[in-house]
């Protein structure tokens, strides 16, 4: 454990956990070691973190880590992935072991004030839905009550599920595990009636099921839950790179910039775009944030625009195929929405 470490875990241990000081410098830490160190989902959430047969990681939070490390060094492979459960994700951030979470996690207010942490950006809105099995007859989960849910233990979903069935005099059997993949198996062998979850998880777990065709999602959401990266507190400078690193993707995206356009779109005279792609005389937003004037250049061209990553991760050209809804860019009716990079 080196000194950083050690001094946060001491001094977290002596006072109750505040949000460490000492790590404040992880971009200076992130370049000395050449690679970013990212939490993600221990549970291969398709379409969000999953690992394949060959050891690659993908999917829409994965796409974060990659486009902060295109950032930063200007290779979106300079990452290593540590997988966490949700019991573990917020003391491995906490700890140093990881310089990042990118991993389904809902920003509320209590973990931004409590937990030492803090999130700027949202990657996926989404909010807590239902599944059953068809063979249970039900439409709306309003007609649950007496159901065994399954869920997560240590989860936002865990606490919404009981104020939904709370304020809705319903009554439930709660079925909880620590481990999501422990509740995909109990759901799988009928321990459970339903299954909750963030409704982007329970299109990705329906896919794992011996036959989704058997399950639906009800149509209510009973939550607000913006997903997005989180970093630990007093680390202004980190937490300025996660963000933007989300915002120059969903810039990109507003700009008509891809991937595949990329290098024809730095010839514009758009005076936006050729400060975005670090085409503009003089310009410092690039040195500001401690990084290459063509950080997001780099992004863009190794990682993709905002909608690129979701279409290919959990939208039309994913198995998941779920709507943009909510992540459409505010121009055509959803929350994405970048400030200005200027």
């Amino acid at each position: 454990m080196n000194n950083k470490i050690l001094s946060a875990v001491l001094g977290a241990a002596a006072v109750g956990f505040v949000a460490p000081a000492a790590f404040a410098g992880t971009l200076d830490d992130v370049k000395a070691k050449g690679f970013v160190q990212c939490g993600v989902n221990g549970s291969n959430l398709a379409g969000f973190g999953a690992q394949d047969s060959s050891g690659k990681w993908s999917g829409l939070d994965v796409d974060i880590c990659r486009a902060v490390a295109a950032a930063v060094f200007g290779d979106a492979e300079k990452v290593k992935y540590t997988p966490l459960s949700a019991k573990d994700r917020f003391p491995a951030l906490q700890s140093g072991e990881v310089d990042m979470l990118a991993r389904n996690t809902t920003w509320t207010a209590s973990r931004d004030s409590q937990l030492g942490l803090d999130f700027r950006a949202v990657n996926y809105y989404d909010g807590q839905g239902f599944m059953v099995t068809k063979e249970l007859g039900v439409k709306s989960a309003l007609e649950l009550s007496g159901a065994a849910v399954c869920v997560q233990a240590g989860t936002t979903t865990e606490l919404n599920l009981a104020d939904y069935f709370k304020a809705n005099s319903l009554e439930y059997k709660p079925v909880v595990f620590e481990k999501q993949e422990e509740v995909d198996a109990a759901y799988q062998s009928g321990r459970c009636d339903v299954y909750t979850t963030d409704q982007s998880g329970l299109y990705s777990i329906r896919l794992s099921l011996s036959n989704p065709d058997d399950h639906m999602i009800l149509p209510e959401i009973i939550s607000k839950e913006p997903l997005g990266p989180a970093v630990r507190q007093n680390d202004s400078k980190w937490l300025d790179v996660v963000s933007w690193a989300h915002y120059a993707m969903v810039a990109a995206e507003e700009f008509g910039i891809t991937s595949d356009n990329l290098d024809e779109m730095t010839k514009s005279d758009n005076p936006d775009i050729k400060r975005f792609l670090g085409e503009e005389k003089d310009q410092t937003i690039g040195k500001d944030l401690g990084l290459d004037e063509k950080w997001a250049y780099n992004i863009v061209k190794q990682v993709g625009n905002y909608g690129q990553s979701f279409e290919r991760n959990v939208g039309s050209g994913s198995p998941l195929k779920i709507e943009r809804g909510l992540n459409a860019l505010w121009t055509k009716g959803g929350l994405q929405y970048a400030p200005p990079i200027r």
